[in-house]
């Protein structure tokens, strides 16, 4: 009985490892999560800057083409004069 007692007890306390292991590595995993999310959202805001960038690249070169017309226009009109 003492013998049965002393496997169950070393069995325990290796579960008991075990369990810590486990433990230790499901906190190692939640702030890896946490680090990529962080990451995720980094890198969703950059993208919706290179976006807006974009977009401005864009406004700029329809402005800059209204520019012109406007300038061709006045030209037109200053030689009908």
């Amino acid at each position: 009985m003492i013998l049965r007692f002393k496997e169950l007890k070393k069995e325990n306390e290796d579960l008991y490892a075990v369990v810590e292991k486990n433990e230790q590595s499901i906190k190692e995993l939640q702030s890896r999560q946490t680090q990529y999310e962080r990451d995720y959202q980094s890198l969703k805001m950059a993208k919706m800057i290179e976006i807006t960038d974009g977009d401005l690249q864009g406004a700029k070169d329809r402005l800059a083409k209204l520019i012109r017309d406007v300038n061709k226009c006045i030209a037109i009109l200053s030689n009908e004069k």
